[in-house]
């Protein structure tokens, strides 16, 4: 299977970013009314931070579970629509303290509050829908609503926190807080089928619009969350339950004191001898609810940095991990779905031996690129085609707060580079730099493309509090912004090439000579295994068709 991506761009914009009169973004109408401006501005790709329920700290990166959805994204109005809610539910709470800021200690004194009288005014118990979603979900589903019934019956607390016999999934424990906690389970497995519910209608409609969804799932599960809980001996936990060492990397350009993640390292000799099933049943979820997989910090699987649970990060060790035997199991299972593989950092050989071997595309970001060596793999002279070069990432400084750290002579170097003398017309230059290399793929923050300062940046790493809030503020992403974008998609062959004709406004004819032009343009690339180019034979008959099903005529 060809692993590359196709040549595009794209836009990171995480769901809490989206505009919402509700304090945080949602899969709503703003979520289609972003896929719409995506579709206008010539990009082909939507990437997205995880969207797990998040924990103390508000990380997308620590969630309660690998494969649930948060509730806060559960867009609120869709509810009301449906007759769950009532407007009046909604009135007169607090969403938020700031314009443009989530709120996330608002978010929890509201939105399950809300959502529990959702639950109550549901007939969903009834459904056909419900039960598919019950019987489809259920190697996960009812471990997790097991798992977040007891903690709100611990208050909230982590498991580690529990009785013992709970903490440890005693049968009789499980039965019987099955029984005391039935309501409560009962309220989270109606959660998970709103939000899967509302996710999958927003997938499709962006993949009709021709918008892949780009996910990203951290390499390590959080220790607080159902998935460690209910599977500890895929971890590596001492007598009582808690890690013997923990996840983190070694001082670097982020931190001086390195970083101690605190997630419990796998058991890899384990997770072998089981021909990898647990990062099986992960990547097959992740593969049915994304188009590409954003595997966050890939050089952990070949080589990964480990910290006793007591020491600070300067004392922890490296030690190999799987590599491509880990690859090899998920390429099984992920089907269609396209894998980047998240390779920033210190990289030795195995690595990008891996990486080479497994086909997967690794990335490239500009930030790193200017520090007036020629030989710098982040500048777009050195990159291969088969990478996905972004301007910056989540833990990054904004573009424009970035270049105004620069020594001057490094910025000179960057602004000779782009061809600009100004720099205030840097950011563009190097929004058009990306578009331009050879890269198969260009993803820039949303934050970047409107040109915003460390005020929107989204991640200071090794710091909580606040982090993960910043949130773009309706009509900011103009039509002159996505006409820029288009413009360049279009220049340099990224333009997404689905329907471009106003359909209500066309004649049939027009529609089946646009859908036959979109059909040439995406079999263009198409070769076979052995690199011979693909004959296609399209009737009109199956064109026609395929309008019809997709009630487009």
């Amino acid at each position: 299977m060809n692993k590359r991506l196709d040549r595009g761009a794209g836009i990171l914009m995480p769901i809490s970013s989206l505009p919402s009169p509700y304090g945080i973004g949602t899969l709503g109408k703003e979520a289609y009314e972003f896929v719409d401006q995506l579709k206008d501005a010539g990009q082909k790709y939507w990437q997205v931070l995880p969207i797990g329920p998040t924990s103390f700290g508000d990380s997308p990166y620590q969630s309660f579970s690998t494969f649930a959805g948060n509730p806060y994204f559960i867009d609120l109005d869709m509810l009301v629509e449906e007759g769950l809610l009532e407007e009046d539910n909604l009135k007169d709470r607090c969403w938020c303290d700031r314009e443009g800021l989530v709120s996330y200690e608002r978010q929890w004194e509201n939105r399950l509050d809300v959502l529990r009288i959702a639950f109550q005014n549901s007939n969903h118990l009834e459904t056909p829908e419900f039960c598919r979603f019950l019987e489809t979900e259920k190697e996960w589903l009812s471990g997790y609503s097991m798992y977040m019934a007891c903690k709100v019956y611990y208050g909230n607390r982590e498991w580690l926190s529990w009785k013992w016999d709970i903490r440890t999934r005693t049968p009789e424990a499980m039965v019987r807080y099955s029984v005391l906690q039935r309501g409560e389970i009962a309220f989270w497995e109606f959660v998970q089928y709103k939000f899967w519910q509302q996710w999958n209608l927003l997938h499709r409609y962006a993949n009709q619009k021709g918008i892949q969804i780009i996910g990203d799932i951290p390499i390590y599960v959080a220790l607080d969350s159902a998935d460690v809980w209910m599977e500890p001996e895929q971890f590596l936990l001492d007598a009582e339950l808690s890690p013997e060492v923990v996840a983190g990397c070694p001082p670097d350009a982020f931190s001086d004191e390195g970083q101690k993640w605190g997630n419990p390292i796998y058991d890899w000799d384990r997770m072998e001898k089981e021909d990898f099933a647990w990062w099986k049943r992960r990547m097959r979820a992740s593969a049915k609810v994304y188009d590409v997989i954003r595997i966050d910090h890939f050089i952990g699987i070949v080589r990964y940095y480990k910290i006793p649970r007591e020491e600070s990060a300067k004392n922890g060790s490296f030690e190999w991990g799987p590599g491509l035997k880990l690859m090899n199991a998920i390429s099984q299972v992920v089907g269609t779905s396209k894998i980047i593989a998240e390779d920033l950092g210190v990289l030795v050989p195995e690595v990008e031996e891996t990486l080479i071997q497994s086909g997967y595309p690794g990335m490239k970001v500009l930030e790193f690129a200017f520090d007036g060596k020629r030989e710098n793999p982040y500048l777009p002279h050195n990159y291969p085609a088969n990478c996905v070069v972004y301007g910056g990432t989540h833990d990054n400084d904004t573009i424009e707060a970035y270049y105004d750290m620069l020594s001057p002579k490094n910025l000179k170097y960057a602004m000779d580079y782009c061809g600009v003398k100004k720099r205030k017309k840097l950011t563009d230059a190097i929004i058009r730099l990306a578009y331009a290399s050879v890269a198969d793929t260009v993803v820039f923050q949303m934050q970047d493309i409107l040109k915003k300062g460390n005020s929107a940046r989204m991640n200071y790493p090794s710091t909580v509090g606040d982090n993960w809030r910043w949130r773009m503020k309706k009509g900011e992403f103009t039509k002159k912004v996505q006409q820029r974008l288009g413009e360049l998609a279009d220049i340099y062959g990224r333009r997404n090439k689905m329907l471009t004709i106003d359909l209500k406004n066309s004649t049939n004819e027009e529609i089946y000579l646009e859908l036959l032009k979109m059909t040439r343009d995406m079999s263009e690339k198409k070769v076979t295994d052995e690199g011979k180019r693909k004959l296609y034979y399209i009737s009109a008959e199956f064109l026609i068709g395929k309008l019809l099903s997709n009630n487009l005529i």
